[in-house]
């Protein structure tokens, strides 16, 4: 099932996400909505917190044919080292793009969707992306981590956007 996605400002965006306690046919059922509602969007990767579900899951799809479905539960970053330099668009600000610094490479610890811990070292593209949607799940967007003046510039044109709209 295709869900809502929350956009930015809306305050449910800063809820921080509640860990799984168990992997059951509820928490399938949300990895494979937010798969759903990922690849129809379209993006790479998806929160729990941005369909305002608050539970620690994200599922991330960065192959060019969009047939790699990665699903964390529970995340955690256990190691991280470097710094790259990447710009980065969310579903949740949609048609905004900036340069964010992140960790260059990481490695992340996790639940897939049947319960079993993993462990993951990568760096590129997932590296900002696991980065990117673990955010999510602690409340924080990615314009966070902007200026002030570029952040104002954004309100400003989701100002607009909204006057226009309405």
């Amino acid at each position: 099932m295709v869900l809502d996605i929350l956009e930015y400002p809306d305050s449910r965006l800063r809820k921080v996400a509640s860990p799984v306690a168990a992997v059951t046919a509820d928490i399938r059922k949300l990895v494979a909505d937010l798969a759903e509602t990922m690849y129809s969007a379209p993006g790479v990767g998806l929160a729990a917190t941005q369909v305002n579900a608050h539970k620690r899951v994200l599922v991330i799809d960065v192959s060019e044919a969009r047939n790699e479905l990665r699903v964390f539960i529970n995340p955690e970053i256990v190691a991280a080292e470097g710094e790259a330099e990447c710009e980065e668009g969310c579903l949740s600000v949609p048609g905004y793009y900036d340069k964010v610094i992140r960790a260059a490479k990481i490695t992340v610890r996790a639940q897939n969707e049947h319960g079993e811990v993993f462990e993951l070292s990568t760096d590129g593209m997932l590296a900002v992306c696991i980065q990117h949607e673990m955010d999510h799940l602690i409340g924080k967007v990615f314009v966070d981590y902007l200026s002030p003046l570029k952040r104002a510039r954004l309100m400003a044109r989701l100002r607009k956007k909204q006057r226009l709209a309405g």
